[in-house]
């Protein structure tokens, strides 16, 4: 269990407590060598732009979801391992009220499709857009242990590209600058096809990670990365440290282990 200053630490985020010295997961894994591990600042400097060409109404986003549509199809009623990553903005009612229609659908798409491409390029999947949230998930064909470093490397990959690439543009542009929750679990689902039409009809995961993955998010603090106990194992111990047991009570969280039986794990990364 984690000590009462570690536990302010997560609840507070960690962005202001942390010294600028504290290296990151990202910092680590390619100081090690053994992961592929996504540049952010080529990422950043990639975003500024597709934004700032966004909002001049110069969009030059394609669908991110096609991919996964056909990986799905072909997997229908299939059982695969995943982690599941949701991305979910904080503060968008009062962007929704106090918005025009146009720069709110232009912001809106902006998150969504950028949180998408950083999603493709940790070789995940972009599973569907829901309202002001993105779904992605990474699918464990070999290693598990791989597949939990990429959601997470990707998670903090996604604050910092809003950090350094999407908040400046918008800031420049006066517009509300963005903040996010995200939560990770990893668990078995299943691929599922709603309807006849192979070519057509809506195809989904389903799997109790799925939703214990939003469970997290929602329990998130602003900025801040959640995962489950079921991502925290498969990660290497070097991965671990970034993270905190959160001690929660029964009125924070209240949801248990299908395995356990128990009240879940929920973790944060108190990483840079």
């Amino acid at each position: 269990m984690a000590d009462k200053s570690a536990q302010d630490i997560a609840k507070k985020g960690v962005k202001n407590l942390l010294s600028p010295k504290t290296p990151s997961i990202v910092d680590m894994l390619m100081g090690r060598g053994t992961e592929t591990i996504v540049d952010s600042e080529t990422l950043a400097e990639e975003v500024q732009k597709r934004v700032s060409q966004s909002l001049k109404g110069n969009s030059t986003y394609s669908t991110v979801t096609e991919e996964s549509e056909q990986f799905l199809r072909k997997r229908v009623l299939q059982s695969m391992p995943m982690a599941i990553l949701f991305i979910d903005l904080v503060g968008s009612t009062s962007m929704i009220l106090n918005l025009p229609k146009e720069k709110l659908a232009t912001i809106f798409t902006t998150f969504s499709q950028e949180m998408a491409y950083v999603i493709k390029r940790h070789d995940g999947f972009v599973l569907k857009f829901v309202g002001d949230a993105v779904i992605g998930y990474f699918v464990a064909e070999e290693l598990s242990v791989s597949v939990a470093s990429r959601a997470v490397t990707c998670a903090e990959s996604m604050l910092k590209i809003i950090k350094v690439g999407i908040n400046p543009i918008l800031k420049n542009n006066d517009l509300p600058e963005l903040n996010v929750k995200i939560g990770i679990d990893f668990g078995e689902n299943t691929i599922v096809r709603y309807g006849d039409d192979l070519q057509e009809a809506h195809v989904d995961i389903l799997g109790a990670s799925v939703s214990m993955a939003a469970k997290i998010q929602n329990l998130a603090e602003t900025d801040q990365i959640l995962v489950g106990y079921d991502i925290y194992e498969k990660i290497h111990p070097s991965i671990q440290e970034y993270f905190v047991h959160l001690d929660l009570d029964k009125s924070q969280w209240k949801y248990k282990s299908a395995k356990t039986g128990k009240i879940y794990p929920v973790y944060a990364y108190i990483g840079k």
